[in-house]
């Protein structure tokens, strides 16, 4: 059991001190992240919050897990490792002179 949780279906006005409040009733809290979006910077609907043991974590997804939180109804469980990323981000683009954007163009005029 890893002590890092994912913290699904919370509300967009959630913030880390509202879920380090929620979480600290059933045990110690090393972090919370709110995982928010990279262009806008509003908050995505999940967050990972990381307990001190594997005790904690245990005892927080047996208490949180499909409580009600601000409206909403959590789902609490273990986090998965990160899937690695391929190194190629797959755009489909092609090379820069396939007509599809980037590349040097001539002047219309």
């Amino acid at each position: 059991m890893g002590r890092r949780l994912y913290v699904g279906n919370i509300p967009f006005s959630a913030g880390e001190a509202d879920l380090r409040d929620l979480f600290a009733q059933v045990g110690e809290i090393d972090s919370v992240y709110v995982v928010t979006d990279r262009d806008t910077g509003r908050p995505r609907g999940f967050a990972f919050v990381e307990m001190v043991n594997d005790e904690d974590a245990q005892k927080a997804i047996n208490s949180l897990d499909q409580t009600e939180f601000q409206g909403r109804r959590l789902a609490v469980n273990e986090a998965r490792p990160r899937a690695p990323r391929p190194m190629d981000s797959g755009s489909g683009a092609g090379p820069m002179d396939s007509g599809y954007g980037g590349g040097r163009r001539e002047p219309r005029w």
